[in-house]
């Protein structure tokens, strides 16, 4: 039996309860394994409010780490006693111990802890196929120019470590003059407060008129009018996540008004639909890590016990870099 949270329909952070569930084995292409830690994402406040609907009743949590316990007939990547990692469909992190498809878990190198691989494997992996594999045409360059909202998260301030060290002038946005110091201090070149000025205005005077080539958008509804306003001439929006509730039906004449522009909403999971892309860009994240180009902040712990509370503490957005829950 394991410990696990689950929710048995819609709503906030009251509706997620903790109860005891039967584990089982693993079957073809499937792993078990005990969590050492588990992190905490807002894709799981989508999840839980109904906003990415999922059948319910719904385990929640999107990824964590631990040690492989049992291995089903044809997994050969990963055997029991192995450090492992994930970010992986289908949801249920959120407990002790968990069966599920091995193809997203990797070994995890010794170099890691567990609170780091579990607070890293979700927001490191957007941000490496955000910055590395949606690029606008042309690619990016050292020294372009890149707009990144909500650059105070989990996932910004790992973009801003990253864009750094790739040569990139990232320009990050946040509610508050401390969130904006965090954003800089973890190398983004200019950091816009949101709630104090217009964030397009001064993008445009940062970069002399021109604008970015890309902009990076998890904010969704509050940002993303403006975020065209920000976009050179045949640059790219990408939209990623609704942290300020959906992007609403857009006209297509918008982007030509504003520059034939490029737009498209990614998700994480498209990416690691294959065993060799997770495998690679697992591999890109832990290089990243381990030599020290990017550096894993994890701000907030909270026990599994004490989940809705963190849940709470997110959606406030109280918390700054990454969240794990311990076991």
């Amino acid at each position: 039996m394991s410990k696990a949270v689950i929710i048995d329909k819609n709503g906030g952070p009251s509706e997620m309860k903790i109860v005891d569930v039967k584990v089982g084995e693993p079957g073809a292409g499937e792993i078990k394994i005990a969590h050492k830690a588990v992190g905490l994402n807002y894709i799981d406040v989508y999840q839980r409010a109904g906003l990415y609907q999922l059948p319910l009743p719904l385990s929640m949590g999107m990824e964590g780490s631990g040690i492989i316990t049992a291995v089903g007939t044809g997994v050969t990547h990963l055997k029991v006693g192995d450090r492992a990692a994930y970010a992986s469909n289908p949801p249920g992190s959120y407990c002790e111990e968990r069966v599920m498809p091995a193809k997203c878990v990797v070994k995890l190198p010794d170099a890691i802890s567990f609170e780091t691989g579990a607070a890293m494997m979700l927001k490191g992996l957007t941000a490496e196929y955000l910055l590395k594999r949606t690029q606008p045409q042309g690619g990016l360059h050292k020294g372009d120019y890149v707009l990144f909202h909500a650059a105070a998260g989990g996932v910004g301030l790992i973009a801003c470590q990253w864009a750094r060290a790739l040569g990139y002038q990232l320009i990050g946005t946040a509610g508050s003059d401390a969130k904006c110091e965090l954003a800089k201090t973890n190398g983004a070149a200019f950091t816009i407060n949101y709630s104090k000025e217009d964030f397009a205005l001064r993008v445009k005077e940062i970069t002399g008129g021109k604008g970015v080539k890309v902009v990076y958008d998890s904010v969704g509804k509050d940002t993303w009018e403006k975020s065209l306003e920000c976009i050179s001439p045949l640059g790219l929006f990408v939209s990623f996540g609704n942290a300020s509730g959906p992007v609403p039906p857009i006209a297509p004449g918008i982007l030509a008004a504003k520059g034939s522009l490029y737009m498209t909403r990614q998700t994480l999971f498209t990416h690691l639909s294959t065993r060799e892309s997770t495998q690679e860009m697992a591999d890109d994240l832990f290089d990243a890590v381990i030599t020290g180009k990017v550096h894993i902040r994890i701000d907030q712990t909270y026990k599994l016990e004490d989940v809705q509370q963190a849940h709470i503490d997110l959606e406030a957005r109280k918390t700054t870099g990454c969240t794990i829950l311990t076991l």
